[in-house]
């Protein structure tokens, strides 16, 4: 059995863990059978960053550097991160002990461009990263073919993948069993933000403006390996090769027009979309404002939830999209971290009050990705103004 040292002291020791649970459950099922709501969902975005640099969430003070260096280092702080948002984020999750543990082998945003090759650097403060290793010779990236999907990073994401198994098969964590998801090699960030990191953004709008089929090439090979590897990833970890429902993420779009979006992207969106997620629901998750391109991503790609990843003009476009479209977002995280509780009601009751969620097809959700030592007051504002909107409109 794992042991690791005590936590501190929980949050949300008063909540009534069952019955919160139980009203959760009822809120979730409405909104996933598109029927009315008694209120939104109201949920927080969070990731190894919001943890790491917490010191209620991680009082060892372990680093990213140690984190991602050594798979039990990662399995045991994922355990210990899972638990304290249990106890202590206040949102439309399941709270409290679980039936069992959900984790996976966590390589954060940067295991496409790592997989391709270029080489993982660590910042003081903020999340690894790699830079451009391809922005003086695109074209090096295709010298040695497709690469292997079990190659490279991937090769390093298999190890801790199956120490995690082994570990998951014989551990428990406060009394729990431990189920491990598939990891990062079956997804996507998509094909224009994977071509900013190799060959940098600014490479990549030059050649969007100026040479738009070296581009197509470049994103082709991209797409091609990415299909490929998830392939390979979903028949290695035991899922379907199609499902029905796909989502993925290309946060780079925000850096181009709809006309260079129709050109050059659109037609490697189809072909991941169409191959692991053919029929059924499909969603996307973008960052920046990239709303414009939210109406064609709807109509060609039957796209039908938006997560927008950053404060938009939700008036607008729940008229532009329509009532039937699921949209998720909610305040700035900057306010979030730095704003008192009442601003963040405020902002909170002005979105609700725009009109986005009066079709029930809206989730609030910070936008986007809690930052580092955002306080949970407000977090819990955010919440309870949530809450207090649909007794309003109620």
């Amino acid at each position: 059995m794992t042991t690791l040292p005590p936590a501190p002291p929980d949050r949300l020791l008063n909540v009534d863990f069952a019955a919160h649970n139980a009203e959760v459950k009822s809120i979730w099922a409405a909104y996933n059978a598109a029927k009315p709501t008694p209120r939104v969902p109201i949920i927080f975005g969070t990731n190894t960053r919001y943890f790491m640099f917490n010191a209620l969430a991680n009082p060892l003070g372990v680093t990213f550097r140690q984190y991602l260096a050594d798979p039990d280092i990662m399995f045991d702080t994922q355990l210990r991160f899972a638990r304290w948002s249990r106890f202590n984020l206040l949102q439309d999750q399941e709270l409290g002990l679980p039936e069992k543990w959900m984790l996976g082998p966590d390589f954060q945003n940067f295991y496409e461009a790592g997989w391709f090759g270029c080489p993982i650097e660590y910042m003081d403060d903020q999340v690894p990263d790699t830079m451009p290793a391809f922005a003086d010779a695109p074209e090096r990236v295709m010298e040695h073919g497709l690469p292997d999907p079990f190659g490279g990073l991937m090769a390093t994401v298999l190890k801790y993948y199956e120490h995690y198994q082994q570990r998951a098969a014989t551990e428990q964590f406060c009394d729990r069993p431990i189920h491990i998801n598939p990891p990062c090699g079956c997804g996507t960030d998509g094909p224009l933000t994977v071509a900013c990191n190799l060959f940098g953004a600014g490479q990549v709008c030059e050649m969007a403006a100026e040479d738009p089929d070296r581009l197509t090439r470049l994103l082709t090979f991209i797409t091609d390996a990415t299909i490929a590897r998830i392939k390979a990833w979903r028949a290695r970890t035991g899922l379907p090769a199609t499902q029905e429902g796909y989502g993925c993420a290309d946060d780079s779009i925000a850096l181009i027009s709809n006309d260079m979006y129709r050109q050059l992207i659109l037609p490697h969106h189809h072909r991941i979309y169409d191959t692991f997620g053919p029929t059924g629901f499909r969603g996307i998750h973008l960052c920046g404002d990239s709303t414009r391109h939210f109406a064609t991503i709807r109509d060609e790609l039957r796209v039908n939830c938006f997560d927008t990843g950053f404060p938009v003009d939700f008036d607008r476009l729940r008229k532009q999209l329509g009532p039937e479209v699921r949209l998720q977002g909610g305040p700035h995280v900057e306010l979030l971290l730095s704003a008192t509780p009442q601003a963040v009601r405020e902002e909170t009751l002005r979105i609700l009050q725009t009109g986005v969620a009066d079709s029930g097809r809206f989730l609030l959700r910070e936008g986007n990705n809690l930052a580092p030592h955002t306080p949970l007051e407000n977090t819990e504002a955010m919440y309870q103004a949530g809450r207090e909107w649909a007794k309003q409109r109620n």
